[in-house]
């Protein structure tokens, strides 16, 4: 092997976030503790899955420059990273997209797309400053374009559109202004199987474009066809990392809900319908 593919090699092997036992508190409360991930270099999809209150939120807000670990390492092409604020996470190249969007209802899909970017399409007349709507929306209108999202009319307001387009939308502002890692926070929460299907869609275009995805979510059907690697979470703690060839989807559900907690389910609802054959027999009976 020649110096070049051993440089080559090198790079590739090198995850493009790494976290080593990262752990956060807030005074006395542990929020996190002991957890270590990686997400792969070339376009990759690291799910993170785990139950309400699992740390899954607090674990990327460290990543995206919210929040500081009490300790623990995170590193960035395996460089170490500690960033001071989101807008230094963001210059680096990681994109949040937070389940409420941060999209303001009222505005046009190009402002809302261009929100704190607009110099990009300052123009001047008479001397006076103004923002080039029409430029503006004709580069939103393509870049939805080039990842399959089809708007009616750019100026239309963001409060028009279903919940599944608003999620498109964020995605899609990401992933133009050069998101190098694309961080999903439960993004088909509270979206129907439709939306869901195209969000998820996204993720795969993202992933096939070299971006790092990682996905937060609780719900295993909608992260496994996605993902390639999983990391669970359960009470801030972690129940490790695996690649996708690792575990079945069967064993990612069953470690997310607890199996002796599935099997006492499955008990007691076993119970239930003995206890309504008995009442329905006796009743036949009488």
């Amino acid at each position: 092997m020649n110096a070049d593919a051993g440089q080559e090699a090198g790079a590739a092997a090198t995850p493009l976030i790494e976290f080593r036992d990262v752990g956060k508190n807030y005074g006395n409360i542990i929020a996190i503790e002991g957890v270590s991930f990686k997400l792969r270099a070339g376009g990759c999809t690291c799910c993170l899955l785990g139950d309400n209150g699992a740390g899954k939120s607090t674990l990327i807000k460290i990543l995206a420059g919210v929040h500081k670990p009490t300790h623990g390492e995170v590193f960035f092409e395996g460089r170490p990273i500690d960033f001071d604020s989101p807008r230094e996470a963001l210059d680096l190249g990681i994109a949040t997209v937070y389940q409420d969007l941060a999209l303001v209802p009222l505005m046009s899909i190009t402002r809302n797309f261009f929100m704190g970017r607009e110099t990009e399409f300052v123009r001047r007349r008479w001397g006076l400053p103004y923002f080039d709507t029409k430029a503006a929306g004709e580069m939103c209108r393509t870049s939805m374009a080039e990842v399959g999202i089809d708007i009616r009319d750019p100026n239309q307001a963001v409060g028009t559109m279903s919940g599944g387009e608003r999620q498109c939308l964020a995605i899609a502002r990401a992933i133009h202004f050069g998101a190098r890692v694309l961080i999903l926070d439960e993004p088909t929460a509270a979206l129907g199987v439709k939306q869901s299907a195209n969000v998820l869609r996204l993720v795969a275009q993202a992933r096939a474009r070299g971006i790092g995805v990682i996905l937060i979510t609780h719900n295993v059907h909608h992260a496994y066809p996605v993902g390639d690697a999983f990391t669970l979470l359960n009470r801030g703690h972690s129940l490790g990392y695996f690649e996708k060839a690792e575990i079945s989807r069967e064993k990612v559900l069953e470690l997310m809900a607890g199996g002796s907690e599935i099997a006492d389910l499955d008990h007691e609802i076993s119970e239930f319908s003995r206890r309504d054959d008995l009442g329905g027999t006796a009743a036949a009976a009488t």
